[in-house]
């Protein structure tokens, strides 16, 4: 009896904890902070320097499953027109047909179509990678580094990325070799639940 008692209690336990506990979260939308979000791009110039550009006025949707990660996506959108060197002349120069062509091609677009966890908190994140026109798969590493309240109390993810692409690849190939066909991209993001 004692056994058949335990037994009893055991699945009741069991059948309690199964409905009381919750429901795994369901993906969650955020919208991406453009003042704590930049894409910084560099080059090697002539071999003897290696210059970097950003760009701080993303805008654009993370959809966070943080159940099933793979199941996350993220599209981002940003002005051309906001590229910034520190140099003004040198922007005023990638601006220019040679380079991005920012009157006919105003917008650079990322559009993930694929995650692929590979940590606790790391991922390949591959995408179409949309510049000068020309759209080509761009794979990304990218590191979770929190989840959480921020100042404002507002629920918010933050993320780092790495990649590196060839510009001539997306039609922008002035100056190749001696300025660099190789772009290496660092972003950091930050992204509030909507």
């Amino acid at each position: 009896m004692t056994k058949s008692f335990l037994k009893s209690a055991l699945v009741a336990a069991a059948l309690l904890g199964a409905s009381f506990s919750p429901a795994l979260a369901a993906p969650e939308t955020y919208a991406i902070e453009p003042t704590h979000t930049e894409v910084l791009f560099s080059w090697t110039h002539f071999g003897f320097s290696k210059p970097t550009g950003k760009f701080m006025n993303a805008v654009g949707t993370l959809v966070l499953d943080e159940a099933a990660p793979a199941n996350s996506s993220v599209e981002v959108t940003f002005a051309i027109d906001g590229l910034n060197t520190g140099v003004a002349k040198l922007d005023e120069h990638l601006k220019k047909p040679d380079f991005f062509d920012a009157a006919k091609f105003p917008t650079a677009t990322f559009k993930s179509t694929k995650v692929a966890v590979t940590g606790a908190d790391t991922a390949k994140v591959t995408g179409d990678l949309t510049i000068h026109g020309v759209t080509k798969p761009v794979t990304l590493d990218v590191k979770l580094n929190k989840i959480g309240e921020n100042m404002m109390k507002k629920k918010t993810a933050g993320f780092s990325a790495t990649g590196d692409i060839k510009r001539s690849d997306f039609g922008i190939g002035a100056y190749v070799p001696a300025v660099s066909d190789e772009i290496t991209l660092t972003i950091t993001a930050e992204a509030n639940l909507k």
